[in-house]
This record gives C-alpha cells, structure tokens and sequence, in this order.
C-alpha cells in the first residue's frame, strides 16, 4: 500500500489519480500512526516551504517520516515535497526544513541578464529531463523526455552524487533527486501524462 500524506498544501487528488490509473493501490494519510503501517509514501505539496513545513510539525507529522525514510522504505516526494526534503528554503524568509538531504532551497534569478525578460519566473509548462542517475522511477524513461513544473524555486544540494536529473531554465537547475531509498521531482509526473504516469508506475513496482 502506498501512502499519500495530506497536509492541506497537496495535488492530492491527481496524484491518487495517478497511482490508481497505473493499477497501484493507495491511501490518503491524514494521521501520524497510518505513516508507519505504510509500504510506500509520497509527500506531494505545492503552495508556500513556510506553511508546508508549519503544517507539517503542527499535525506531529515530521519524525514519523524521518523515522520512515531511516528504515529505508521507499519514498517519493514532489514538487514541495522535494524541496521540504533539504535543510532550509529562502522563499520569503529562511525556514528549515526536514534535514534529510543537505542543501538550499533558492529562488531563479536572472535580474540583470540580457535575456532577463524572456525568462519566465515561476518556471511553468513542459521542459526535458538530462538524466544524470538512473534513479528507479526512470526505468523505460529516456533522457531528453518531457515533464510539467510549476515552481519558483530549486533545490541545490550540498553533494551532487544525489543529482537524479537535471533541467535547463536560464541555468540548469536540479529536477530530482535520488538517495537510497529517497526519490524525489521538481516536476509533477501525475501532470506529465504517459510518460509521468510510467514513473510512478515505477515507483509502485518497487
């Protein structure tokens, strides 16, 4: 069974949708104690690192996924649930994250570049993943393959060997990461029709 963790800042119903279209079974998890008894989770989240991360620590969510990942069962996080993953954001503000994966949350800046204003900030639509690690969920996925984003913000770890892909957007950036048993996308495959939905098929599978 593969856990969806709600903390009111997800896309939860696409990505339950997701797993369900590719035969996977799910449960949304609203409760500390349900983290435990699952096989697999997935952190999904978009909106703001400040009130993800409060939500987190207000509902007494974050050591049972601490302790979770510790095990080593699988885990994928997307979109915020990459970026809550590392030690702090600077999204308005600096907020600490959970710590699993050293590194910084930073926003895109072109400010002052001659090609500043063909470079939209958020970062929005379909762009191509460059595989650097062949993690899991990447299994049938060619490099170059297009995903969808929506974000503002990436993440820049500490230690590249965790560097799954990257992407280009003015510089290019990190869109996902793998870690032993911690996967996680900048990009949303449950918006990133077949192929995204042969990702999670993937992690499913695992």
């Amino acid at each position: 069974m593969i856990g969806i963790i709600d903390y009111g800042m997800g896309n939860l119903h696409s990505v339950h949708k997701g797993f369900e279209k590719v035969g996977a079974q799910v449960e949304i998890i609203t409760r500390p104690d349900q983290i435990a008894d699952s096989e697999k989770i997935v952190l999904p989240g978009v909106g703001a690192f400040r009130d993800a991360i409060d939500t987190l620590h207000q509902k007494d969510l974050v050591e049972p996924i601490l302790q979770f990942i510790r095990e080593g069962k699988w885990f994928l996080g997307i979109c915020l649930g990459l970026q809550l993953l590392f030690d702090k954001s600077y999204e308005d503000g600096e907020y600490e994250g959970l710590g699993v994966i050293p590194g910084e949350v930073v926003r895109f800046d072109f400010t002052g570049r001659p090609d500043e204003g063909e470079l939209k900030i958020p970062h929005m639509g379909w762009n191509a993943l460059a595989i650097k690690h062949r993690a899991p969920i990447y299994q049938n996925i060619e490099d170059g393959t297009y995903v969808y984003f929506v974000h503002s913000y990436y993440v820049a770890p500490v230690d590249e060997s965790v560097i799954a892909t990257t992407t280009e957007h003015g510089v290019p950036f990190v869109s996902s990461i793998w870690r032993d048993n911690v996967m996680a996308t900048q990009f949303h495959p449950e918006k990133s029709q077949q192929l995204g939905l042969q990702m999670l098929k993937n992690f499913a599978a695992l």
